[in-house]
């Protein structure tokens, strides 16, 4: 079929038919409120601010229950996000609730990049399901979803002006995250104070360019209620799960000196109306909102990255088939091309590293002959002196055995001597005794 008659049945007008009796779909709406009960639901709740603005006790009055807790201290070296997951049930609905508490937010001296870990994590929660999306066996009828439905933005309540830290953070989300602010520990300032302190708040929050999440009113069934809730942002919560007896009934509430401020008392705070409009009337909405903006807005510019386009130059339809053999055929250019130039600088470095080997081998082989003609030299001098001490040891032992020689002879001559002079000495007396005889005669 030619694409021309395509677009004319495309372009072909709509016709309402009549039934001639009950046929059943009707019940479609049943089908998907039981099939949507059976299979349960998720929903994901971001909280940034301050360590000990009241984060993690506004979660507990939230959903009336207590949520495990970690004391977070003011000495945090970065900032890092804690999620939780938990199961509820309420009234055979099933509810697979995550809180992500960014802890150690706002406690360090540089406060730069304190957004970024909690950008980062948004964006991971978005990269794990694209992936998950992308599957050609993909599960996302099970698959537990982690992107972040709401971000609740504690603000401190200073009365004056929302911080540099609060502006820059929310801008960097308000494309990423539906975000809600609120105004924690709302019982710190007069109301009169609060009044003024919200229309500051949404003062700057316009005249900076960030959006945060405005209920929907085109529904008629909400309209009202939606519309009434959006005057009141942000919202001013006071949190307790401490009950306090007021009158005859337990009511949550904070309990101080001068008296009580009851959570539940819309006199006293808006905790009901972030209640009502959380939970109650906007939790799909959220939900809604969520995938078919943020999350699209983020599938959008990763699918431009990697070259996907809806349209070819030439606004003729997209072939996904074409487009993966031009990024298939661009990728492995590109591998070539770095292949290559891995291969070039294996070959350079080969080069340079057998030079440097050649250049030492020859410095050694100089140092080699160098000690070698040391060597040779020490030799020779060593003979030469070996030569001088052997001629003085030949000398020595002439001029010993000539010493020798000549103490023999004296000795000779001596004993000879020494018998003569003996024997001489011997033949005196009769000599002697001759001579007296004679004279006696």
């Amino acid at each position: 079929m030619a694409a021309t008659d395509i677009d004319v049945f495309a372009n072909e007008e709509k016709r309402s038919l009549e039934l001639g009796g009950h046929v059943g779909f009707d019940s479609l709406p049943d089908q998907l409120v039981s099939k949507s009960v059976t299979q349960g639901f998720c929903f994901n709740i971001l909280c940034v601010g301050e360590t000990g603005i009241g984060k993690s006790t506004l979660m507990n009055t939230l959903f009336n229950t207590l949520f495990e807790a970690e004391e977070a201290s003011h000495y945090q070296n970065g900032v890092y996000l804690r999620p939780r997951t938990y199961d509820l049930k309420e009234s055979n609905v099933q509810l697979k609730l995550t809180i992500v508490d960014t802890v150690g937010f706002g406690d360090q001296i540089n406060k730069e990049e304190s957004f970024k870990p909690i950008v980062d994590y948004i964006d991971t929660q978005f990269e794990t399901y694209l992936q998950e999306e992308m599957k050609i066996k993909r599960s996302l009828f099970d698959y537990h979803d982690t992107r972040i439905h709401i971000c609740l933005y504690f603000i401190a309540p200073t009365g004056h002006s929302l911080k540099s830290l609060d502006l820059v953070t929310m801008k960097k989300l308000d494309s990423k995250v539906n975000i809600i602010p609120i105004i924690a520990k709302a019982d710190t300032i007069s109301k009169s104070e609060l009044h003024k302190f919200k229309i500051k708040i949404m003062s700057e929050l316009v005249s900076n360019g960030v959006q945060i999440h405005q209920f929907p009113t085109e529904d008629d069934a909400v309209t009202e209620i939606n519309s009434s809730m959006n005057a009141h942002l942000p919202f001013a919560v006071v949190g307790s799960v401490e009950e306090v007896k007021v009158g005859n009934k337990m009511v949550k509430a904070r309990l101080y000196p001068w008296g009580t401020v009851q959570v539940e008392n819309e006199s006293h705070c808006d905790f009901v109306k972030l209640r009502e409009m959380l939970l109650r009337v906007n939790m799909e909405d959220l939900r809604e909102q969520t995938h078919a903006r943020h999350y699209e807005l983020y599938r959008r510019c990763k699918l431009e990255e990697l070259g996907f386009t809806d349209t070819d130059p030439d606004n003729k339809p997209f072939s996904l088939q074409e487009t993966y053999e031009a990024k298939r055929k661009e990728f492995l250019g590109d591998l070539q091309h770095k292949e290559d130039d891995m291969r070039q600088m294996f070959v350079n470095k080969v080069k340079e590293t057998e030079a440097e080997l050649k250049e030492k081998e020859r410095e050694l082989h100089e140092r080699f002959e160098q000690l070698k003609r040391m060597h040779q030299e020490e030799k020779r001098n060593l003979e030469e002196k070996r030569s001088d001490l052997e001629e003085e040891m030949n000398a020595f032992n002439r001029r010993k055995v000539a010493a020798e020689t000549l103490m023999g002879q004296s000795l000779q001559a001596s004993s000879q001597s020494f018998r003569k002079d003996k024997k001489n000495f011997f033949s005196l007396p009769s000599a002697c005794s001759l001579t007296s005889g004679r004279n006696l005669n």
